[in-house]
């Protein structure tokens, strides 16, 4: 994918035709964050965003009970799908994938300090 040709449909697909899907209980939250995320970018800022956002509402809105572990779950999923479509991307460098890296660590950590 293209960084024009990325939007929530081709997401969800990429995300369907994965060797190992996501749990069928989580798949309807991952197409609900990925719909909630800036469209554009490449397909793994995009999950990458996603990720952040789904992140950033849980730590606004609360989520240290039960009841949000599958929205937690939700979160780490797309960051580790993130970085597995960054790898697979041609366009990706190992400097690019680190970058990406640094940058999505800084900002989760920054959720945690704005909370």
């Amino acid at each position: 994918m293209t960084k024009a040709q990325v939007d929530p449909a081709d997401v969800n697909v990429w995300l369907a035709e994965r060797d190992e899907p996501a749990p069928l209980s989580l798949r309807p939250r991952l197409a609900d964050a990925v719909r909630a995320a800036n469209p554009g970018g490449t397909l793994g800022e995009l999950l990458c965003d996603a990720s952040e956002r789904l992140l950033a509402k849980l730590l606004t809105e609360g989520c240290d009970d039960r009841d949000a572990a599958p929205d937690l779950l939700t979160a780490d999923a797309l960051l580790t799908y993130a970085f597995e479509a960054s790898a697979e991307s041609e366009a990706e460098t190992a400097q690019t994938i680190e970058m990406r890296a640094g940058r999505a660590m800084s900002r989760v950590a920054a959720l945690g300090v704005e909370k």
